[in-house]
């Protein structure tokens, strides 16, 4: 992989905005999607999102631009510049080929030369344990023993892992609507969404990342939820404003209710005041746990609020009310 910053097209001092309005051009511009005849766009949407997963992490783009790492991620050759050996220390292509694990996975470091001592196996692993640090986490496999003295070397290191941004529709985050994902490989998956999915959600596609010695990174996936012109959540209920006529409000009968699973028909009753909240059951967000009758995701419900909108004509509402006046007094209990 190339410079990153020769990727993105942006300078080393190039703030964070910087590099995220250069990587959103770039992947606009080459994602697989919208160059289906171009074979080297899902390439280059791969370099351009490589280039970003590094550059925008902080402390990765500060080892890179101190030089201990390489465009990769992997750590850059420690014995760089010393001497013995071919060319003053290891070789690009011999055991140590700018990832410690793929030579330390074979056992010694045999048929390469090194500061005088020859073809002799070699136990580097108190160095590479000084420099790289060592697993002692749960339900990791034993580190490898290699060379005498029985001492491990380090395992190789796992693929980084691949950001993902993915923009979900309000109706389909609320419904949990299945969502079609383009990867930087190019290749298309259906993803489900997780019951309860909020916006700022991460999904974690196991092997979905880059390729290293150790194995595939993973595939973050972060949830963008969109706002609707008239739903709101309000943890797991949707609430919305429905406006009705006066008659509407006197007379009572049946409205059209919009919800996110499609219109459905709403009863009012006669005298319905402005400001009554109508419960639509299971018409909601669905919810973290329980399922429903269906066997799907439990859901909350839809909360209506009516709002009474009067006629443009209020000179010919003036004319037919004529001399009656409301006796009610809905100020009283202000003590007004």
């Amino acid at each position: 992989m190339s410079d990153p910053y020769s990727t993105l097209g942006v300078a080393r001092t190039a703030s964070e905005k910087e590099i995220k309005s250069a990587y959103r051009k770039l992947a606009k511009e080459f994602h697989p999607d919208r160059n289906t005849d171009n074979p080297k766009a899902a390439e280059k949407f791969s370099q351009a999102t490589k280039a970003y997963d590094l550059l925008s992490d902080k402390d990765k783009r500060a080892q890179f631009d101190r030089g201990e790492i390489d465009a990769e991620g992997n750590p850059m050759n420690p014995f760089a510049g010393m001497g013995g050996g071919r060319a003053g220390g290891f070789s690009r292509g011999g055991a140590y080929g700018g990832s410690y694990g793929a030579g330390a996975a074979r056992g010694g470091y045999r048929d390469q030369e090194f500061g005088g001592f020859g073809n002799e196996d070699m136990d580097l692993g108190d160095l590479f344990e000084g420099l790289f640090g060592t697993r002692a986490r749960q339900n990791e496999p034993p580190p490898r023993r290699s060379g005498f003295g029985g001492r491990p070397t380090p395992p190789p290191k796992r693929g980084a892992d691949i950001q993902y941004r993915l923009a979900v529709p309000f109706v389909d985050a609320a419904t949990g609507r299945d969502q079609r994902i383009t990867l930087a490989d190019g290749k298309a998956i259906n993803l489900k969404l997780p019951a309860g999915v909020e916006d700022g959600t991460q999904m974690r596609l196991k092997g979905k990342g880059h390729d290293g010695p150790g194995g595939k990174g993973d595939g973050i996936v972060m949830v963008e939820i969109g706002p609707h012109p008239f739903f709101r959540r309000d943890g797991d209920n949707i609430r919305m404003d429905l406006p009705i006529t006066l008659d509407e409000a006197v007379k009572g009968g049946k409205v059209k209710c919009p919800t996110v699973d499609g219109p459905v028909m709403l009863t009012l009753k006669p005298g319905a005041n402005g400001g009554t909240v109508m419960r639509l059951s299971g018409k909601g967000w669905t919810r973290k746990s329980g399922s429903g009758k269906d066997g799907k995701p439990a859901r909350g419900d839809q909360l209506v609020t009516l709002e009474i909108q009067m006629p443009e004509d209020l000179d010919g509402l003036s004319e037919r009310l004529g001399d009656w006046v409301d006796p009610a007094k809905p100020r009283d209990k202000f003590g007004l």
